[in-house]
């Protein structure tokens, strides 16, 4: 995994207490939705099912404390950074869209790693940790969005996921990455970009990935990305078209033949993309 990439995996975010009154005021009266692992599924950043909801002036402060305090420890996710970015609220996780995703799985389930950009002024708890963007841009967070979200990268989590995606899991998965102005990791990124930009709650984001909000919204067109994505996260992983037929027969132990459909259109979007690989590397430099 590239420094481009490089997310650490973060807890949930804790009851809060009373903060302090300057911040508070800040955000009084507004109330924020607290997500469990059942607040969103695979490109649909919030299906209503809440854990609960909290006092957005009273979690505010608490979270700045917190990131405050945790900072001073090596082992936090919040360590390294700056005292500009310490002491700006605004710049508090909570506040930014962010990926998360579900510890609660197992290899049996209908996908494994279940993670979605959830919108901003939402509180997680510990059963959907999320990922801290420390470095790298927007267009990284997607591109490492679209990995996560792809057939192919859930299949090798299904090798070794028992019933928890753990931080541990999470860090083992192979994440490949040949950088920003890779055509195909650069697809990925858009093709990401376009499907977890529902809505304006992520217009800023999909700003800085270069994305239209809502551009995903016909079901066809979403279908028919995802089904792209596979395909450029394929190539990434360095697979052929065995290798391919190999993931979606197996993917369902007890059902070889669910995916078949999905497999089919994977297909062209795999050659088209791996036409397009050839006769780049076939350029002089």
């Amino acid at each position: 995994m590239s420094d481009a990439t490089r997310s650490s995996p973060t807890t949930g975010e804790s009851s809060p207490s009373r903060g302090s009154e300057s911040l508070a005021e800040a955000h009084s009266g507004e109330v924020w939705p607290v997500y469990s692992g059942k607040s969103f599924n695979l490109w649909q950043p919030d299906t209503g099912d809440y854990y609960d909801s909290a006092a957005a002036d009273e979690i505010f402060a608490h979270l700045h404390e917190k990131r405050s305090r945790q900072s001073r420890t090596k082992s936090s996710a919040f360590s390294g950074l700056t005292e500009s970015v310490l002491e700006d609220p605004a710049t508090l996780p909570c506040r930014q869209p962010r990926i998360a995703f579900r510890d609660v799985t197992n290899p049996t389930n209908t996908r494994t790693i279940v993670a979605a950009l959830i919108p901003p002024d939402r509180v997680v708890v510990h059963k959907a940790p999320y990922l801290l963007r420390k470095v790298g841009s927007a267009c990284d967070e997607a591109y490492l969005l679209g990995l996560l979200s792809s057939m192919p990268c859930d299949w090798q989590s299904r090798r070794t996921v028992e019933l928890v995606m753990s931080f541990e899991q999470v860090g083992q998965l192979v994440v490949p990455d040949p950088g920003e102005g890779h055509p195909v990791r650069d697809r990925v990124a858009e093709i990401a970009g376009r499907l977890a930009a529902t809505d304006e709650r992520f217009s800023e984001w999909a700003a800085e990935v270069g994305v239209s909000v809502g551009s995903a919204s016909d079901a066809a067109v979403k279908q028919d990305l995802i089904c792209e994505l596979d395909a450029c996260v394929a190539i990434l992983y360095g697979l052929d078209s065995a290798d391919l037929a190999v993931i979606y027969s197996t993917f369902d132990a007890k059902r070889p033949d669910r995916y078949a459909d999905h497999h089919a259109a994977v297909l062209p979007h795999f050659h088209h993309w791996s036409a397009l690989q050839g006769r780049s590397a076939a350029q002089p430099d």
